[in-house]
């Protein structure tokens, strides 16, 4: 059968694919979870004795205390929490928050400003001259959104629980990065119950690819802990050291204090960090593009029982 064939018959299967997910995700979360474990690793979840990172957080999900994820992954209610923690400094300037698209006042807006729904990931509106923007095309995007049951067919119960909205924040400078990006360089700092322990460096990111590289609390970085693929490539420059890095680390212990596993996602700007997101289930709980040695390492870091 040639390629073509076979990646058009993917294509017409798809839709069925795709709402079978959607049943299992509503009625049997924890064998969608394991079937897509399955696709991405290749056997199943060992749930008696969960070893790397990507079977705990699985476990985690389904036998854990999770009663703090739905407000913590949502990107509006985090907000309090991460002001409670006394850090209410790194958080970007928000600028508005609608639960309904009609509510936006598009003229009120600030020339350039960033848009987003408080529980999903990607399709973010990032604006940077109003006076180009297609705001009904927008508009159409987010009542979508609004209505998208994010996280049903990835076995992610608790964005189900996340009530969604719109905000939208202050557009942070990409200009002063110190690399050459498309994007803001995303610091995303896996932690333990208090406990940073790696960075994982995002940038030059688009719709379909980003450039990553794993950096350890010395900012030594550690190419072999990344499978090269085709959305995460495997950066072949050394991002500096970020001058607030112990700032954040500071803040990621903070913020991950009480939970088994966290992953928290910082920016900075100027010498100063922001704070980007709570992530509890990073990638879905399917990390396929670190090396079964690092899925390990942070499976013993993380401690279920």
């Amino acid at each position: 059968m040639s390629t073509s064939l076979i990646k058009g018959l993917r294509h017409q299967l798809r839709p069925l694919r795709e709402r079978y997910e959607l049943f299992l995700g509503q009625h049997f979360p924890k064998k969608l979870a394991n079937m897509r474990y399955r696709q991405a690793h290749g056997t199943d979840i060992d749930w008696e004795h969960p070893k790397n990172i990507d079977e705990k957080i699985h476990w985690i999900e389904f036998y854990g205390d999770t009663s703090e994820w739905p407000r913590l992954a949502d990107k509006y209610a985090v907000r309090s929490y991460v002001e409670e923690k006394g850090l209410g400094d790194i958080l970007v300037p928000l600028i508005g928050k609608w639960d309904r698209v009609e509510d936006i006042d598009w003229d009120a807006l600030p020339e350039q400003f960033v848009m987003k729904v408080n529980n999903g990931s990607g399709d973010v509106l990032v604006c940077k001259d109003k006076s180009q923007l297609d705001r009904a095309s927008w508009a159409d995007k987010f009542r979508s959104l609004l209505k998208v049951k994010f996280g049903l067919s990835t076995a992610e119960s608790h964005y189900g629980k996340i009530r969604p909205c719109i905000i939208a924040e202050q557009l942070l400078d990409s200009a002063s990065q110190p690399i050459e990006s498309t994007s803001l360089i995303d610091y995303k700092i896996w932690s333990f119950d208090g406990k940073p322990a790696y960075i994982w460096c995002c940038y030059n990111r688009t719709p379909h690819s980003c450039d990553v590289k794993v950096y350890d609390l010395e900012w030594n970085e550690h190419p072999e802990y990344s499978v090269d693929c085709q959305h995460y490539r495997l950066s072949d420059k050394k991002i500096p050291r970020p001058i607030s890095l112990q700032r954040m680390l500071e803040v990621a212990a903070t913020l991950s204090d009480g939970f088994p596993v966290v992953r928290v996602d910082l920016y900075e700007v100027d010498g100063k960090p922001y704070f980007g997101e709570m992530t509890f289930t990073p990638s879905s709980g399917l990390n396929f593009f670190y090396t079964q040695e690092f899925l390990d390492i942070l499976g013993n870091l993380c401690k279920t029982k």
